[in-house]
This record gives C-alpha cells, structure tokens and sequence, in this order.
C-alpha cells in the first residue's frame, strides 16, 4: 500500500487532490487548476462580448463571480476536464443514458471521479485491486470487487455525481507494484477533517460491515 500515491486533504483543495490522486502523482497545483480556470473565465466573457460590450447581459457578466474557481480553492467539473485533457483523458456521467445503455460492469473501468457539492474524490484501480483514494481519509481504503458496484450506487442515493474516466492513465509505481501482486487491508483508515463529510464517501463503516461478509476483517484503526 505504501506505493499508493494519497494526497490528503489541505484546505478546500480537494479539486487538486482528486487529479493527483487518480494520475498518482504532483502533477497539478493550485496555480496550475487556476490559470486554466481564469482561461475558462476568459473564453467565456469573449463569447459574451459577442453580443455587445454595451449591453446589459455583458455588464451584468463582468460583476458576477467566477463560475470556475472560488477563494476558498473550489474548482468546477470544466476546470477539472480540462485538466484531464491535457493528459488525454476524458469524463464520462456514470448515470447518462448513453453510459448505462452500454452496460458495463464497473469492475471493467480504470477510475471513476466523484463529486457532492463542493467535495471531488477519485476511485481508481490499481493493479487488479480498487482503491477509494478520498482525501479526507487518513490513507487508500481497498475496495473489492464485490462492493464497488453498491458503494457507486450508494454514492449515487447520496445525491454523488460520478464520472468514468477514460483514456490511457500515466504509468505509476503503484500500478506496476500491484499488477504483480495483491494486497489485503486489515486496518482501515479512518476519515480526517470535515465533518459535513460523514457520507460513504468517507465512512469505513459501511464498507467494512459489507466488506467483513466476504471474509476480509473488520478493524477500524489509525
């Protein structure tokens, strides 16, 4: 587990934890998601203008603040695909209809992105193994195959928008070291920061109580 890339939780940044943690790796800062959240901003007040630099709309466009990015560190699902084209990757809604009608087991995708209100979290696979790499838990909680499809559901009932992630993801030392091994978790990691955050995306307890039906062990631990 150790060669598991986990940013944790700093700040509002969750955005930036969420793409480091699927491509596993520093690869974006918070300067990085804001220069292409201020190019968002800047495509958009040009197509405004479009219609006149004197009218109401434009006028009223110029006073509103940014759809892409806040203070607080939060950025928009077009910041985070933008992000991810750069790398060749594209976002797909889990939920779509054109999605569903493919009917695809979920064990058979690379990574899914996760988002509620303000929180993203990434969901890869790793090896043969999936991982819930959410930065407010204190470490990568395993995920077997048997519950990934319920706990994406469960997220789902919890008002979650879920995204597919498709394309080639970049080579990772956790990718290489789990592909020639399996790993167990007997210590499952406990959640870190927001208390708003009490929901399956972050609780052990769920998943252990399922998981522990399958014969993997149910300890809550640091």
């Amino acid at each position: 587990m150790d060669s598991i890339f986990h940013e944790k939780q700093e700040g509002s940044l969750c955005a930036q934890h969420c793409l480091n943690n699927l491509l596993q790796g520093e690869y974006f800062t918070p300067v990085d998601l804001s220069s292409i959240a201020h190019q968002l901003d800047e495509e958009e007040r040009m197509r405004m203008a479009e219609g006149g630099m004197a009218s109401e709309e434009y006028r009223t466009f110029l006073q509103q603040p940014s759809g892409n990015m806040d203070d607080s560190g939060f950025f928009s699902i077009q910041v985070i695909s933008n992000a991810l084209r750069v790398w060749g990757l594209e976002l797909i809604l889990f939920n779509s209809r054109e999605y569903q009608s493919l009917m695809i087991n979920p064990i058979n995708e690379k990574a899914f992105i996760c988002n509620y209100k303000e929180h993203w979290f990434t969901i890869r696979k790793l090896g043969q193994q999936w991982f819930n790499l959410n930065s407010l838990l204190t470490g990568p909680e395993l995920i077997s195959d048997t519950y990934l499809a319920l706990f994406l559901a469960q997220l789902q009932q919890e008002g979650y928008s879920i995204f597919v992630i498709r394309g080639n993801l970049p080579e990772c030392e956790a990718e290489q070291i789990l592909g020639f091994m399996r790993v167990q978790q007997q210590q499952r990691p406990r959640l870190i920061g927001e208390e708003d955050a009490q929901t399956s995306a972050g609780r052990s307890a769920a998943l252990a109580q399922t998981e522990m039906a399958f014969g993997v062990e149910d300890e809550v631990v640091d």
